[in-house]
């Protein structure tokens, strides 16, 4: 930059100081960015859980079985998960839970890549609300049936069946606790992706 006194001397600024005095631009935009790849990462392994702990539900679920019996062995009664239409619901359920977190973590590693993506944030998030419902949905109705298998209801006179069949009483009450941990992970995704969305905005 060029200045010039009374004297008609000419003084030259070095490009060097007026660049220095320029505002720096850009360095807003980088932690904003940084925080969206850790919140990447974050999804990522909770999904990595989430699929764990469906998959373990839904397996656990669909191995459950026992034979009972009674009056020295003359009669035999088996108890399986498929003689209850709401365990078998559950069974399906989770698995569509796991297939679909399986096919979500495309996305997730997009999301880590390109922080800025936010069609994929958005069909994520979409689906993480769907898939939370139809989890909590057959988690809740799973645990109404352990429940009545414990304790049984005497206004209907249901009878508990946990006491002549503990193992099968045992696997089920498992599948149904692991899948409540799935949807409390889902739960954190669904949270996490909001939380995304406002950060964004700001």
């Amino acid at each position: 930059m060029m200045k010039s006194d009374d004297n008609g001397s000419i003084d030259v600024e070095s490009s060097a100081e007026s660049k220095g005095k320029a505002p720096l631009i850009g360095n807003g935009k980088e932690k904003p960015n940084k925080l969206k790849k850790i919140m990447g990462v974050v999804d990522f392994v909770l999904r990595l859980a989430a699929i764990i702990a469906a998959l373990a539900a839904a397996a656990t679920m669909g191995t459950s079985d026992e034979t009972a019996t009674f009056f020295t062995q003359v009669f035999r009664i088996e108890a399986s998960y498929d003689d209850v239409p709401t365990f078998t619901f559950f069974v399906i359920a989770m698995a569509i839970v796991a297939g679909y977190l399986v096919l979500s973590l495309m996305f997730s590693v997009i999301t880590i890549i390109r922080p800025n993506f936010a069609i994929a944030r958005i069909l994520l998030f979409i689906f993480d609300i769907v898939v939370l419902a139809l989890a909590a949905g057959s988690a809740a109705a799973a645990a109404a049936i352990v429940y009545l298998a414990h304790n049984g209801n005497r206004n209907t006179n249901w009878q508990a069946i946990c006491q002549q069949f503990g193992h099968f009483c045992q696997k089920v009450s498992g599948a149904v606790v692991t899948s409540f941990v799935a949807v409390v992970l889902l739960m954190l995704l669904v949270l996490l992706s909001g939380f995304n969305f406002i950060l964004k905005k700001k």
